[in-house]
């Protein structure tokens, strides 16, 4: 198996557990934050939804520069239309990477913030790390419900509510 496929595999796989994590958020729960410095879950769930684009923007580009691309994420106003982002965010990258060959996960691409470099890597581990953001911020998005009472699915294996604790 190719290290694209690996990818592949590793995204759609991950992408079963978020869309099953997504669907939770109930539509007036939105505005809703467990801190002053913590993300709304409308910001915490577009930022989920919104990752998987950064695959193509790996495979296409040398690097993002926060201080030239100011992020400005799409607004969500309820579940339907965030699983609908999701599901086209998924289909981008995944369309992107089932494209890509192996050769193109090997140059370096850079995530930074002016002269500030917070990451630089080969492309195909910054397509990981976009992964590991995912999963993060599903964790993340797992407490706010928690804390909501909200039932949470299982990632890795049943969660303690499908199991009936």
């Amino acid at each position: 198996m190719s290290r694209v496929q690996r990818l592949l595999k590793e995204m759609q796989q991950e992408a079963q557990t978020t869309h099953k994590m997504l669907e939770r958020v109930p539509d007036d729960k939105y505005d809703w934050q467990p801190h002053p410095k913590s993300m709304t879950i409308r910001q915490l769930t577009t930022h989920i939804s919104e990752l998987p684009t950064w695959v193509t923007m790996v495979l296409t580009t040398d690097e993002l520069d926060f201080a030239n691309n100011p992020y400005t994420p799409i607004n969500v106003n309820g579940t339907a239309e965030l699983l609908d982002l999701f599901e086209r965010s998924l289909a981008n990258g995944e369309s992107s990477l089932s494209q890509a060959t192996d050769e193109q996960l090997e140059p370096m691409w850079t995530l930074r913030n002016g002269d500030q470099i917070y990451n630089k890597s080969t492309k195909g581990e910054f397509i990981r790390i976009t992964f590991s953001q995912i999963v993060h911020h599903r964790a993340q998005l797992g407490v706010f419900l928690r804390l909501l009472n909200i039932p949470i699915p299982g990632s890795y294996g049943p969660s303690a509510d499908e199991l009936g604790f």
